[in-house]
């Protein structure tokens, strides 16, 4: 197996989860949350090359529907500046309901609701990651 280290987020209008993968690209945990007002790509890039990250893996808010509402659009647009900046791959994923399971997950492990509001982006940001990981392995597997 080669390494290939991810970096998953999960972008909000006022935070940002992030998560990273192993060094093979197996499994996602939760590593930090950015506020999004505080020059989150300067962070980003930061973290991508503290880590040795070689793609992205940005949540995409689709609507229940699956359509893409103003949220995935502003998405879209952030993910294709991180893209161009960072000259590394973006790769969009469905991340519907990911933060409700997050803030499920938190509440079952008995997180204290200060602490659950801290964390949530960033576990939220892992469980995006995981599938991504997951559904390529997949892929793989069957392709």
């Amino acid at each position: 197996m080669h390494e290939r280290r991810y970096l998953g987020l999960d972008v909000g209008e006022r935070r940002i989860g992030v998560a990273l993968s192993d060094a093979l690209g197996l499994l996602a945990t939760p590593l930090t949350t950015l506020q999004a007002r505080d020059r989150p790509l300067e962070r980003i890039g930061r973290l991508v090359r503290e880590h040795g990250v070689s793609a992205l893996v940005v949540g995409l808010p689709l609507t229940l529907r699956g359509e893409i509402g103003p949220q995935a659009e502003s998405v879209q647009t952030f993910a294709a500046t991180l893209e161009a900046e960072l000259g590394l791959p973006v790769h969009l994923f469905d991340e519907r309901l990911t933060t409700v399971a997050a803030d499920q997950m938190l509440r079952d492990l008995g997180i204290k609701p200060a602490k659950r509001k801290l964390q949530v982006d960033q576990v939220a940001a892992a469980i995006i990651l995981q599938d991504y990981l997951d559904h390529q392995r997949s892929r793989e597997s069957s392709g």
